[in-house]
C-alpha cells in the first residue's frame, strides 16, 4: 500500500492538523498555501487563516532608568538605548507607558512584585503560596484542543526556593500559573523543550527528528506548490539547525549564575548537552519559541529570561570596567542597582533576544501577513528600574494579533483612570476570540487596543 505523504489527524488534540509522522515523532507543518489545515476557526477568522499566537517574555529587575523611553510614531519613532535593537520593528511595535499592577505594590520587594504580573491577583504571604491563574494559561486552555502542546513555559534560570520578608521567592521565579496555588513548571532544558514539540514520548531520542520523517517529507514535497517547497525547505533547515545547536550546547562552558566555592571543578563535568553559556541558552529558547509558533505546535509561550532577584552573570558581554573582561563581577540583581554602563549593556542583551524573535517571525510569510503580524509578543518586567519602583511598568508589544491591533504607536496611560495590566490582558484575549467579563483585578479593556 502506498504511504500517504502527510496526515491530518482527527483526534481532539490535533484536529485537522497537517502532520509528518515517523517512529516516535510527529512534526507539525508550518503554514503552507497548499495545505490549508489550521484547526477550528476563531471568532474573527476562518479555518484557513493562520491563528493568533501569544508570547510573554519577562526580564527581571527592570531596566536602566535613563534609557527606557520612546517618542514619535511609525517609522519616525525614536527609541531609548535599551530598545535600540527594536528600531527595525518600530512600525510593528506598541510602547505601553503607565500601566501597573496594583496588587504588586503591597510589599515593595522582589518576592511580591513578580508572582502576579500575569494574574493581577493578591499574593499570599507567610510561607503560603497563592496567586491566580495567569493570562497565558487562560489563553492556553482556550486553544487546548487545537494544538499538540497547550503552552510552552520556558526559563533560563532555576527557581528560587526561599522566603524574603515573609513572601515566598517562588513568586520571584514564576510569572505563569496553572492554578492559584501552582506555578506552571519551567522548562529550563532546550533539548526537553524541543522533544516536547516534536517527539511523542518524553526524553531525547538517538536519531534526528528530521531523519524520522524523511520518507513522508519526500512525499509531501511532491505534492505542494513551488513556493511551499521553499517554505518547507527553510523550515526543515531551521529545525535541523536547532537540533545541532542543542547537541553542541554548553561546550564553551562560560558559566553564569551562582559560583561554586572551588575555582574549578574537581570532577569532570557531565556531557549532558545542557547550555551553561547564557547567550547560547537564551538564543536556543528563542529558537524553540519560533519553531513552536511556525509549526503551530502551540500558540502560547512564556519565556522567562531570568528571575526577578536574578543571580545570572554575563561573561559573554564586554564590560566597561578595565579590571574585568566580562560582566561577571556582579550578579544581575546587584548590577540592577548600579544604573551604570554595564547595566545598560545587560538590558540591551535582553532586548536583543526579543529583536531576534521578531526578526525570525517576520521572515515567515503566512498568507498576506507575516508570522510576527499574526502574533502578540509582550516584553515586560515587574518593576521599572532596579530600585523596585513599580508605580508604572515597562511594557512593549510586537505584532498586531493578525492585523487587529494598530501598531507603530505610543500609548500613555499614566494619567488615565484605567491603567491596569489586567485591562491590557482582557484586550489581548479578545484578539484570540476569548471574551471574558473580568480577569484579575479588571473588568475593563484598554479602548485603544
Amino acid at each position: 500500500m502506498k504511504k500517504t505523504p502527510f496526515k491530518a489527524s482527527q483526534s481532539n488534540r490535533e484536529m485537522r492538523r497537517a502532520v509528518l509522522r515517523g517512529i516516535g515523532v510527529s512534526l507539525a507543518l508550518p503554514w503552507l498555501e497548499s495545505v490549508s489545515l489550521w484547526g477550528r476557526a476563531s471568532a474573527h477568522a476562518n479555518a484557513t487563516d493562520p491563528p493568533v499566537r501569544l508570547a510573554c517574555l519577562f526580564a527581571g529587575n527592570g531596566f536602566h532608568s535613563d534609557h527606557w523611553w520612546a517618542r514619535g510614531e511609525g517609522q519616525n519613532m525614536e527609541l531609548g538605548k535599551v530598545l535600540e535593537s527594536l528600531i527595525p520593528f518600530r512600525e510593528k511595535l506598541l510602547f505601553l507607558k503607565g500601566l501597573y499592577n496594583e496588587e504588586a505594590r503591597i510589599g515593595g520587594i522582589h518576592s511580591c512584585q513578580t508572582g502576579n504580573l500575569l494574574t493581577g491577583a493578591h499574593l499570599a504571604n507567610g510561607g503560603e503560596i497563592r496567586s491566580g491563574i495567569s493570562m497565558d494559561q487562560v489563553v492556553a486552555r482556550h486553544y487546548a484542543d487545537q494544538t499538540k502542546v497547550d503552552s510552552l513555559v520556558l526559563g533560563c534560570e532555576h527557581s528560587i526556593a526561599a522566603l524574603h520578608k515573609n513572601y515566598s521567592m517562588i513568586y520571584s521565579s514564576h510569572i505563569s500559573w496553572s492554578s492559584a496555588t501552582t506555578p506552571t513548571p519551567l522548562e529550563l532544558y532546550p533539548a526537553l523543550a524541543f522533544d516536547r514539540l516534536f517527539r511523542d514520548s518524553a526524553g531525547r531520542a538517538d536519531s534526528s527528528v528530521l531523519d524520522a520523517v524523511q520518507e513522508e517529507t519526500r512525499g509531501l514535497q511532491n505534492k505542494v506548490s513551488h513556493a511551499d517547497k521553499h517554505r518547507l525547505e527553510e523550515y526543515l533547515n531551521s529545525v535541523r539547525e536547532v537540533e545541532k545547536r542543542i547537541d553542541n550546547a554548553g561546550k564553551m562552558q562560560r558559566l553564569q549564575g551562582w559560583r561554586p566555592t572551588l575555582e574549578r571543578p574537581d570532577t569532570q563535568r557531565p556531557s549532558d548537552g545542557i547550555p551553561q553559556d547564557i547567550d547560547e541558552h537564551m538564543r536556543l529558547m528563542c529558537d524553540i519559541l519560533v519553531l513552536a509558533f511556525r509549526t503551530d505546535a502551540t500558540r502560547v509561550c512564556t519565556l522567562k529570561l531570568n528571575n526577578d532577584h536574578s543571580s545570572l552573570r554575563f561573561p559573554n558581554l564586554v564590560s566597561d570596567r578595565r579590571s574585568t573582561q566580562g560582566i561577571d563581577y556582579m550578579i544581575h540583581h546587584l548590577l540592577s542597582h548600579t544604573n551604570n554602563g554595564d547595566w545598560l549593556k545587560v538590558n540591551q542583551f535582553f532586548t536583543e533576544q526579543l529583536a531576534y524573535i521578531a526578526r525570525q517571525l517576520d521572515r515567515v510569510q503566512e498568507g498576506e501577513r507575516t508570522l510576527l503580524d499574526n502574533s502578540m509578543i509582550l516584553f515586560m518586567s515587574s518593576m521599572m528600574t532596579g530600585n523596585h519602583n513599580n508605580d508604572q511598568l515597562p511594557v512593549v508589544m510586537l505584532g498586531s494579533g493578525g492585523g487587529q491591533i494598530k501598531t507603530g504607536r505610543i500609548l500613555d496611560y499614566l494619567d488615565k483612570p484605567n491603567r491596569k495590566m489586567c485591562s491590557l490582558y482582557l484586550s489581548l484575549m479578545d484578539k484570540v476570540g476569548l471574551k471574558m467579563d473580568r480577569f484579575g483585578d479588571s473588568d475593563q479593556r484598554l479602548a485603544e487596543i
